[in-house]
């Protein structure tokens, strides 16, 4: 089987595939429609997230057996289509789950203990103790959205702390000894802070909207490590400024293009996000919660182990 790799990764994923007797070829360069010009000579293709999958690439893959996404979303293939094709889908949100839950912790964590804005005031020789008093986890409830990989493994990093734990999900039965799983009304009732872990679907695009977020019963805390165009970022403005979100921990945006590798230039700039870049009480990261130096290996090691399970 033949297999072109479209984003570099670690090399284990070659070596291993070269190992297992799989042809490698890679191309991170040439252009989509390039690549369409080539496809129908390989059985496989190895991608992060350079471009969309669609329909016309997808109808030019004449001989492909599955598409490998070194990640753990799968929206930016047409993935309907695919599978009405016959072609597999391996994704790999095993690989940076933990990663996931460390960022956000750590982002919650920074933002109760405002580590970012006392730590800039330090260095400008400021010394403002009592306008840095934190807050402490302990006794506050947190609510997840999406519990799947990305959120049993931060309700995992919560075991420590003396909080209540409760998620919502599509699925039923989700719950564990980590997370009671609940409607999304109580959710709301309940929860000091929001973190969501879902993937970019119909149901989430959008979804924490000024709607949304007025339903919530108390003012609470946003930390988003999911997809960017799941919050409505002037909603979440008019939040911040209101009070009703006291703070939030974005890793993503939804301004990103659909790579995941750009945001936008600096003189098309929206009006929304000059507001988030001068709040002390946010705190942003370029999609990074899931890209350590541990994931970059665990990515690449899960897609082979899911290769090899299935072609080998």
């Amino acid at each position: 089987m033949k297999i072109l790799h479209l984003d570099s990764n670690h090399p284990l994923l070659i070596d291993q595939l070269n190992e297992l007797g799989f042809t490698n070829h890679e191309d991170y360069t040439s252009s989509k429609s390039e690549i369409e010009a080539k496809i129908a000579d390989y059985d496989g293709f190895i991608i992060r997230s350079r471009f969309t999958i669609d329909k016309p690439l997808l109808d030019a893959a004449k001989n492909l057996k599955f598409i490998g996404r070194v990640g753990a979303g799968l929206e930016n293939i047409d993935g309907d289509y695919a599978e009405k094709k016959g072609i597999c889908l391996i994704s790999a949100p095993e690989g940076n789950r933990n990663a996931v839950g460390e960022h956000s912790l750590g982002m919650l964590l920074s933002l109760f203990n405002k580590l970012n804005k006392a730590d800039k005031e330090v260095r400008q020789g400021k010394w403002l103790r009592e306008d840095n008093r934190g807050l402490e986890l302990d006794g506050k409830t947190i609510g997840l959205i999406g519990y799947g990989n990305m959120g049993k493994a931060f309700a995992k990093k919560l075991r420590g702390f003396e909080v209540e734990v409760l998620c919502h999900d599509i699925k039923t039965d989700v719950g564990d000894a980590n997370a009671k799983q609940v409607i999304l009304e109580e959710l709301k009732a309940k929860a000091d802070v929001l973190s969501l872990h879902t993937p970019q679907t119909d149901l989430t695009l959008n979804m924490v909207d000024s709607e949304f977020i007025n339903g919530f019963k108390k003012s609470f805390w946003l930390i988003n490590t999911a997809r960017g165009k799941s919050v409505v970022t002037k909603d979440l403005v008019s939040a911040l400024k209101s009070g009703k979100i006291l703070g939030a921990g974005l890793d993503v945006l939804e301004y990103e293009k659909a790579s995941f590798e750009n945001l936008f230039s600096s003189d098309n700039m929206p009006e929304a996000f000059q507001y988030l870049i001068k709040s002390e009480n946010v705190l942003l990261t370029p999609h990074v919660a899931g890209w350590t130096v541990e994931s970059n290996i665990k990515l690449s090691q899960t897609i082979v182990d899911k290769i090899k399970a299935k072609f080998n």
